[in-house]
């Protein structure tokens, strides 16, 4: 079904696969295996690695991009994209850096708050700030409902051979021939400020695409299956996935978009897809055929892994809570539920033991199968318009659904509503007992259709992490998400939610011609890239705050461990709930108060008492008051281990600053909302201290930031919350780009340890921002020098 090839090079000639620097050594060979595919021989009687290598279609386009060097790109995109839990701090940072207007097109879209009833006027606050921003500024404003972000981006911003910077972590266009790269809102910031987007080479894997996918099959299928393969084995962390073989002639564009945005689920940086007369006609379609171009790698192309998919031999596929890389085929799921579930529960125990709330996949078991009581196809991966017209024609195969069963569909934009509608898609749906919802992201982060305590959704959304769908552990609420393609959900909607596969139903597999009507969006949304006016007002609402100020790094840090997650993967909806605390994302203090509220809820008192301590040593270098005896005991312990020296504790009292440190296993899987990173530097964490971290867009949050992102090597116990850890000349360290810093460990019983933090990897940019204190004082500071 998937060969995964990861210890080898992998060569790509003429669209015939080689594994080996071996077997690559014999042209002779070679020539005879093309000869046998019928393709041309080759004239030379050597293959240059180097120039292969650079053949791929993602370092063409990486390379067209870059300003930096061959091993260290400095990337400028040619578009941005942002919803609206991200652009209203992004903006108001990058006018605190100095933004003048928006140098390339940036998209503005509402799909994340899109509804307006909660937190009063808040929501509808950022829309309008959004509006006026675009107008000030020379933006591009999608309104509410108009468009889910990547749906839009796909149907009016790709252009083949670009590269598009999103703020939401699946920003992947790669089926349209377009490199998109999900980060944290200082890198947008970045782009507007006309800074470059600065990141080693990274690695390109080969996903060979052969065959044809099964009736029944649909694209999470293929996805899932994929991410089910590579993510536990990390083949391609921070690499991107280059789709290339003959099984792409065999999928539809929306086929493509479908697999296309889950990749970001494999924790890779990006995607890219060869492009042919199919991705042509999705462009006439959207009526922009004129700017097509073939996207393809060159005749001998190098990569440094392979990932080989036969589409015709994957089955339904299903992931189990709490997370997209737990996949099962239904098959083996339904075949083997009882001792899966124990494995699963078992799974579960550890990762979700911090919430206090049990769940149970095998109590959930009734007569030997799974029974669900919702069913949602929603945004960027299900509310497609092919995989809305399946869903309607595998409901037309059934009896209407029952009430204890709920199916949802959201199509992922205005025009492919219409286009559901214009052919008697949306009809057999609400006949069959579905319900059509406007284009919203809601489903996919917990902001609506929240499933009942203990109860089970499956859903063709993007994620299932724990109380990603919006369930509350730490006030005893809990559910569970399964992923599923949209086909499969249909056929277990039509089963009375009985976990059913697509393959197990007959259905019409037919595809009524779909209409792209233009005038939805040239009727309601604002273009003004290119027409910026500074008269125009931004709108702020109550919710809408300005960043606090915070100093630059400190000469020492005093740290206390705030919280200790020990759990295999934190997510980012972990550390920053999604769901309804999305709408006070505009407000940095009031949100960071929410920081670890459902995975550790005793978080925000911890993190209250370290900044007491840290307000009582500045009153202590005033003059008016006295350390705390932990902090003075501390300091005194650290002199007796000769850890410092005594005439040197009052210069250290002076010149450190006492804050919070998370430890986490390996934090930041999932979402780019930089919030992850900004709610802890505004609670005054300076650092986190992790075995490794999930995705290198949650490392990048935290540097820009300011939180330092320290390797805990794995011959040091993991830190325990209560503790300290003293980390001496850290500013020097920095400056004197050090990566590898000694610390000292102060545990609960008083016990002294010297233990030594990693800071690898380091680009300049970065050691720079770290030290300003965040982005914010780093471009205030240039700025200023600007003007001196």
């Amino acid at each position: 079904m998937i060969e995964i090839i990861m210890d080898c090079p992998v060569y790509l000639i003429r669209g015939m696969f080689i594994k080996s620097e071996r077997e690559i050594a014999s042209i002779d060979k070679i020539n005879q295996e093309l000869v046998q595919n019928n393709l041309p021989q080759l004239g030379s009687n050597k293959i240059d690695k180097e120039q292969a290598e650079k053949a791929t279609m993602a370092y063409q386009i990486l390379s067209s991009h870059n300003s930096g060097t061959e091993s260290f790109f400095k990337l400028t995109f040619d578009a941005l994209a942002s919803h609206d839990i991200t652009f209203v701090n992004i903006i108001q940072t990058a006018i605190a850096c100095g933004l003048r207007n928006f140098p390339v097109p940036y998209v503005l879209t509402n799909c994340h708050n899109s509804l307006c009833a909660v937190g009063g006027t808040i929501n509808e606050d950022d829309h309008m700030f959004g509006l006026t921003a675009a107008k000030r500024f020379g933006g591009i404003y999608v309104p509410p409902h108009m468009a889910v972000i990547h749906q839009y981006v796909r149907e009016q911003i790709c252009i083949p051979g670009n590269m598009i910077l999103g703020s939401d972590s699946h920003t992947r266009y790669g089926a349209l021939g377009v490199m998109g790269i999900g980060e944290g809102g200082p890198e947008i910031v970045k782009q507007l400020l006309k800074d470059t987007y600065d990141i080693q080479k990274p690695g390109i894997i080969a996903v060979y695409l052969e065959g044809k996918p099964g009736k029944g099959i649909g694209p999470q299928d293929i996805a899932l299956a994929i991410i089910g393969s590579v993510f536990k084995g990390k083949y391609v962390k921070n690499k991107i996935l280059e789709f290339v073989g003959p099984g792409i002639e065999q999928l539809s564009v929306d086929f493509r978009n479908g697999i296309d945005v889950m990749t970001t689920e494999t924790t890779c940086l990006s995607s890219i897809w060869q492009t042919d007369e199919k991705v042509k006609a999705y462009y006439d379609i959207h009526g922009s055929g004129q700017i097509f171009k073939k996207i393809a790698p060159g005749e001998i192309a190098c990569y440094d892994g392979m990932i080989k998919v036969n589409l015709g031999k994957i089955k339904s596929m299903v992931a189990v809570p709490f997370h997209p890389a737990n996949v099962y085929t239904i098959a083996d799921l339904q075949d083997n539920l009882s001792c899966i579930a124990s494995e699963i529960d078992e799974y579960n125990r550890e990762l979700i033991k911090g919430l206090n709330v049990p769940f149970s996949l095998k109590e959930k078991i009734q007569n030997g199968t799974l029974k669900f009581e919702q069913g949602v196809v929603a945004g960027c991966a299900g509310g497609i318009y092919e995989n809305i017209v399946a869903v309607s024609r595998i409901l037309d195969t059934g009896k209407k659904q029952v009430p204890d069963f709920s199916l949802y569909v959201y199509p992922a934009s205005q025009p492919v509503h219409m286009g559901i509608i214009r052919a008697g898609v949306a009809e057999k749906i609400i006949r069959t007992g579905g319900i059509i919802r406007p284009a919203f992201c809601g489903p996919c982060f917990g902001a609506c259709d929240v499933p009942s305590h203990q109860g089970l959704s499956i859903r063709h959304t993007t994620r299932n992490f724990p109380n990603r769908e919006g369930s509350k552990p730490s006030e005893n609420q809990i559910s569970a998400v399964f992923l599923m393609d949209a086909r499969s959900i249909a056929a277990t909607a039509v089963n009375n939610g009985v976990l059913t596969s697509a393959c197990d139903i007959d259905y019409a597999e037919d595809v009524p011609e779909y209409q792209f009507d233009e005038q939805i969006y040239n009727k309601r949304v604002y273009s003004g890239f290119g027409k910026p006016d500074p008269a125009v007002s931004l709108h702020f609402g109550p919710n809408i705050k300005p960043w606090p100020e915070k100093p630059e790094m400190p000469g020492h840090l005093l740290l206390v461990v705030a919280s200790s997650l020990n759990d295999p993967v934190t997510t980012t909806d972990e550390l920053i709930p999604s769901g309804e605390t999305s709408s006070f994302r505009s407000d940095p203090e009031k949100l960071s108060t929410f920081f670890l509220s459902k995975r550790d809820p005793r978080f925000f008192h911890r993190i209250l008492e370290v900044q007491e301590k840290e307000s009582d040593r500045q009153e202590y270098i005033k003059g008016k008051g006295n350390l705390p005896d932990e902090i003075t005991s501390v300091l005194e312990g650290l002199i007796g281990r000769e850890m410092i020296k005594p005439e040197e504790k009052k210069s250290i009292i002076r010149e450190m600053l006492i804050g919070g440190v998370i430890y986490a296993n390996k934090p930041g899987d999932g979402s780019a909302r930089e919030q992850a990173a900004s709610c802890q530097k505004i609670l005054d964490v300076w650092a986190n201290i992790a075995r490794d971290y999930a995705t290198k867009r949650y490392r990048s949050n935290l540097i820009n930031w300011g939180i330092l992102p320290f390797i805990l090597p794995e011959d040091f116990s993991s830190l325990e919350t209560g503790e300290y850890v003293f980390i001496p000349h850290i500013r020097k360290a920095v400056h004197e780009k050090r990566e590898s810093i000694d610390a000292c460990r102060i545990r609960l019983n008083g016990g002294i340890q010297e233990i030594r933090l990693e800071l690898p990897d380091m680009a300049e940019m970065e050691r720079t921002i770290l030290l300003a204190g965040n982005v914010i004082n780093f471009y205030k500071k240039r700025l200023l020098e600007k003007i001196q």
